[in-house]
């Protein structure tokens, strides 16, 4: 989801933790069918980590 704050700056929600953070900020993983942003490496690897679990099914 994309979000406009005051400033004009877009931003984006971590898709781990929902915190919104400015797109410019996000650090960005391009999965096959979409775009994932992210605060921070903490919440990238959660989630990296995630869909190595649910691949190993």
């Amino acid at each position: 989801m994309v979000n406009s704050v005051n400033n004009d700056e877009k931003t984006v929600e971590c898709e781990v933790c929902m915190k919104e953070i400015p797109r410019s900020e996000a650090k960005v993983e391009e999965a096959s069918d979409y775009v994932a942003h992210f605060c921070g490496l903490e919440c990238y690897n959660k989630w990296k980590s995630g869909l190595n679990n649910n691949n190993n099914d």
